[in-house]
């Protein structure tokens, strides 16, 4: 069973889990993955299954909710990625610090919008020693922009635009339903309300400050000061959610080592099921393991 733990970022109490992997010796070190949620998600939500495989391998992996979200404090529902970044960089100083655990054999795996933040995490703290983004987002406007229509586009740069006068003379943002800043197709709509159905404490609105937080966040501008620390990028061939080409930009800015692989004949969601998620483990295993063994040397 994996350990609850709590920590702090930014004073926030946040929550995690942690996954071991057996039989480790007393005083034994092993890696630590530290596995990042995606957009408006929990750590209750598929990443339970994608800890308990890395551990499995031999590593100590942990699972966290960003603040305000799952059963962590901190304003609901704020979704903030400069924020969340923080959140992940705080939460790798906590597993860096776990019994049994090399502090310098520590990376990340994020999947969805954490495929994004673990980019941008790894680019500015160097002691992220390998990162996985698993169909991760990539530059916040052309992706916002492309799950819209033109006229819909506009009326939500209007929207925003109305929001953020308002939040400077109140101090509020308005809260949206979640598919209205993440517009769906009828797959993720199907998946969504399942999830909601299983996961009743998930979250169903936004503030509308989260859309241009979104648009204005670029992990393609930044995956290049990742190197020479490896990145893999993992993709769905048939993801409408995040399109591949959206991810592509940013591995093509990403310098070497890096690694691009395709899950063939799959979308966004079927990733967290096998046998998807099998050849995503496997492929994660190889590409930690090359550079970031479970059990380091030394």
């Amino acid at each position: 069973m994996p350990e609850r733990v709590t920590f702090y970022s930014d004073g926030i109490q946040l929550v995690g889990y942690v996954y071991r992997p057996e039989g480790v010796s007393s005083g034994e070190k092993r890696g630590g993955i530290l596995v990042c949620h995606g957009f408006g998600a929990h750590q209750e939500r598929y990443l339970p299954e994608i800890a308990t495989r890395l551990a499995a391998h031999g590593y100590v992996a942990m699972t966290f909710d960003y603040r305000g979200f799952g059963e962590s404090h901190g304003p609901k529902w704020r979704l903030i990625p400069p924020e969340q970044v923080v959140d992940i960089r705080n939460a790798f100083t906590f597993l860096q610090i776990q019994d049994g655990v090399d502090p310098k054999s520590v990376g990340l795996y994020g999947t969805s919008y954490g495929g994004a933040n673990v980019v941008n995490a790894a680019a500015v703290d160097k002691r992220v020693r390998c990162t996985v983004s698993v169909v991760g987002v990539g530059n916040g406007e052309r992706w916002m922009r492309g799950l819209r229509r033109g006229y819909e586009w506009a009326r939500f740069q209007k929207e925003m635009e109305e929001d953020w006068q308002q939040r400077v003379v109140s101090g509020e943002s308005r809260m949206v339903d979640r598919l209205d800043l993440m517009l769906t197709d009828p797959d993720t709509r199907v998946e969504t309300e399942k999830i909601y159905k299983q996961f009743p404490a998930s979250a169903t609105h936004l503030p509308m400050e989260t859309g241009q937080a979104v648009i204005d966040n670029h992990p393609e501008e930044a995956v290049h000061r990742i190197s020479p620390r490896p990145v893999l990028f993992i993709i769905a061939e048939h993801d409408v959610l995040v399109p591949p080409e959206i991810t592509r930009e940013v591995y093509d800015r990403a310098l070497e080592p890096k690694k691009w692989v395709v899950v063939p004949d799959v979308g966004h969601f079927d990733m967290y099921y096998d046998p998807a998620l099998a050849k995503v483990i496997e492929e994660t295993d190889d590409w930690f393991q090359r550079y970031m063994p479970a059990k380091p040397s030394g």
